[in-house]
């Protein structure tokens, strides 16, 4: 998947939470220690690997490091 494709997909992961939040709300329990079957289940965590994919993407592209 391409740089920009990750950034895509995080937007849309974006959206996704935002409607949930705007329509029924998130707790906190909810976003951090979600129960298996909540839509938000392993979401911060898919959140971050794919930030960090495009971080260290975007570091390889210049040739620098974190």
């Amino acid at each position: 998947m391409t740089k920009q494709e990750k950034i895509k997909q995080l937007i849309e992961m974006q959206k996704k939470f935002i409607e949930k939040e705007q329509t029924a709300g998130v707790s906190m329990q909810e976003y951090f220690k979600p129960d298996e079957q909540s839509e938000l289940h392993g979401y911060s965590d898919d959140y971050m690997k794919i930030a960090m994919e495009i971080v260290d993407k975007a570091h390889q592209e210049v040739g620098s490091k974190r």
